[in-house]
């Protein structure tokens, strides 16, 4: 009995504790002075999420997803997403399976893989999935996939275009280094889901935006608590969100 499929789940179930943060890059950055440099020291690249020093921006998720389902024998193509004319400022993963095709965005915490529609011959085909606390919609039109993500009884709001043709590794890893030189990473970024209770915490620029089923709601966090209170939330240690807040601070 092939246990592929079920190895497959189990490594995203595994993985959906994981927190999307770009401390790590920020002081990776800054301790070696290079992007280069900086993205090896990834660890991503060990492949070991008990080993890593706290989460990861998109790179770094897709990178390590992509790494374990190659092990298992798969052809995972690595995407890059399109923000209206922003380009190639997302990541995500196409997996062809037994006929199917299937999306995986760890890097906007979607850690359930999502089966892509079909591409009609004129026209789009759309499939809803209703997680939570953020439900998605995908659009399918020919080599073009458009990811929705919101609330069912709300509107809903195109996050990225994909290009179905995908990119290379090398490519992959050029994207991934001009990374390092966005306008996010001069100020700190954490996103975490909480499957189990449908709550996604998501915090920059000092504010804390809790999200459940009902809705949203936004806190103020002062700088003398972050350290505090954003170790307890995403699963950090604070000396780490306190070395990143240090960088950043100086650059002020």
């Amino acid at each position: 009995m092939d246990t592929t499929w079920e190895k497959i789940l189990e490594m995203c179930n595994r993985f959906s504790t994981v927190t999307y943060e770009n401390l790590t890059k920020i002081i990776r950055y800054a301790e070696t002075g290079s992007s280069s440099s900086a993205l090896l020291l990834d660890d991503s690249f060990q492949n070991d999420v008990d080993a890593w020093m706290g989460g990861g921006t998109c790179f770094s998720m897709t990178w390590f997803v992509y790494q374990e389902l190659l092990e298992l024998g798969l052809s995972p193509k690595l995407w890059m997403g399109h923000k209206r004319k922003e380009r190639n400022i997302h990541c995500a993963l196409y997996l062809p399976y037994e006929g199917k095709e299937f999306l995986f965005d760890p890097g906007y915490l979607i850690f359930d893989p999502l089966e892509i529609p079909r591409a009609f011959l004129v026209g789009e085909n759309v499939t809803v999935y209703p997680l939570v606390p953020n439900a998605v919609r995908l659009v399918r039109q020919k080599d073009l996939l458009e990811l929705w993500t919101g609330s069912l009884q709300g509107n809903m709001k195109l996050r990225f275009e994909f290009e179905m043709c995908g990119v290379s590794e090398t490519e992959f890893r050029k994207y991934w280094q001009e990374s390092f030189d966005r306008e996010m990473m001069t100020y700190p970024v954490l996103n975490r889901l909480d499957r189990e209770r449908g709550i996604q915490y998501y915090f920059q620029k000092g504010n804390l935006m809790i999200r459940d089923k009902d809705g949203s709601r936004m806190e103020k966090i002062e700088r003398e608590q972050q350290g505090t209170v954003l170790s307890e939330i995403f699963n950090l240690s604070p000396e780490l969100i306190e070395k990143a807040l240090f960088v950043l601070d100086k650059k002020k």
